[in-house]
């Protein structure tokens, strides 16, 4: 059992309290106990009686003295351990739990710090909640500078994110203007009549480069979007998206099953159909040249609706299977590949889009070769 830091702090005041409350009622026993005057008398003064003890004989009128017997004086000490004791523990059983209280009270800024900074992690996409600040009222003390400081961070990620966004959604969108235009004049020289054979090889080899760079700018557009905050969901079944998916993909060679049960979600369908589209494609593309195959399955498993899409292909080793999600890796490589293949986003995607719906992608290499990807939403 692990205590928090109210209880640390309460259980280390506790202590030294309780510890200087021993310490200071055995020195007021000790105190007393020293000063014990010798067995048989004790100093005092009277005007009307005589004192007791003394046979009805009056004495000085200013001083006279009293037998003190032994067994007063050890009662009296008795008192003192037994009743202070007592009263001991009764004082540290308040002052423990005013000390709870108001160490709660001290503390309650950190926990603000806390609970935003868990907001913020929690986020279902990068970046989102970094409007969030830290408002705490009072002297400006530690606390008070440790809010202002996780304030001013905030700020400066906040204002970093939406740069690096502003800059991918334009430069997205400055580049498909010139890609356009490359593209219809690349298909009008390759389509003309008289064009030799040399230059129509030549002009479908850049129309596919061409497509490979449009594909990644749209990668790059859609990575963006799913990082932002999801604010409209509908209702949808994943089945239905993953069977559409499979019959719109094209898979020359490949044996592509499905096998889609009833897998309800809720969350923005157009990114969603992408998302199995990504998966799908992934999977066709990175299989075995012959004799390959891509199975894609729905359920609903643990109140979550999951998609499964699963393929042939070459041996994974399972320290590479995490890194396939991050942004232009692709297997064996880090940014290199051949026209053919995508752009390096497609599994990033796949994961931008399943945690800005509060899921998770995680992938599985298989032993014969290939991979198991799986997403998991909350299901609705």
């Amino acid at each position: 059992m692990t205590l928090t830091l109210r209880n640390r702090l309460t259980l280390v005041y506790g202590v030294l309290f309780v510890l200087g409350g021993v310490f200071l009622l055995a020195l007021t026993y000790s105190l007393v106990a020293n000063s014990t005057p010798n067995p048989g008398t004790i100093q005092g003064s009277y005007q009307d009686a005589p004192p007791p003890g003394s046979g009805g004989t009056l004495v000085s009128q200013e001083q006279f003295r009293i037998l003190l017997t032994e067994d007063v004086w050890a009662d009296a000490l008795g008192a003192i351990s037994t009743q202070g004791s007592l009263a001991l523990g009764l004082v540290s059983i308040g002052s423990i739990a005013l000390g709870w209280l108001i160490a709660g009270r001290m503390l309650r800024p950190l926990s603000r710090v806390t609970d935003t900074a868990a907001r913020i992690a929690e986020a279902p996409a990068a970046g989102q909640g970094l409007h969030e600040r830290i408002h705490i009222e009072g002297p400006q003390d530690e606390l008070r500078e440790l809010a202002e400081t996780f304030n001013r961070m905030l700020e400066r990620l906040d204002h970093s994110f939406d740069g690096q966004r502003s800059f991918i959604s334009n430069a997205s969108h400055e580049l498909r203007t010139p890609l356009t235009v490359t593209r219809a004049l690349l298909e009008v020289a390759v389509n003309r009549k008289g064009a030799s054979a040399d230059v129509r090889q030549l002009g479908e080899t850049l129309l596919e480069v061409n497509a490979r760079h449009e594909r990644l700018i749209d990668g790059l557009l859609l990575l963006m979007r799913s990082d932002r905050e999801l604010r409209e969901r509908s209702y949808l079944d994943l089945a239905d998206i993953a069977a559409h998916v499979v019959a719109q993909t094209p898979a020359p060679g490949l044996a592509v099953t499905a096998d889609c049960e009833e897998a309800p979600a809720r969350g923005e369908p157009v990114l969603l159909e992408r998302m199995v589209q990504n998966l799908v494609e992934n999977a066709v593309r990175y299989n075995l040249p012959e004799d390959g195959w891509v199975t894609v399955a729905t359920r609903t498993a643990d109140g979550r609706a999951v998609v499964e899409v699963a393929n042939s292909g070459p041996l994974i080793a399972a320290f590479e299977a995490p890194g396939l999600f991050e942004p232009f890796r692709r297997l064996g490589t880090e940014r290199l590949a051949t026209a053919s293949k995508g752009a390096g986003l497609g599994l990033s995607i796949v994961r931008a889009v399943a945690e800005a719906h509060g899921g998770e992608a995680t992938a599985t290499p298989r032993p014969e070769g290939g991979l198991v990807v799986t997403v998991s939403l909350p299901a609705a």
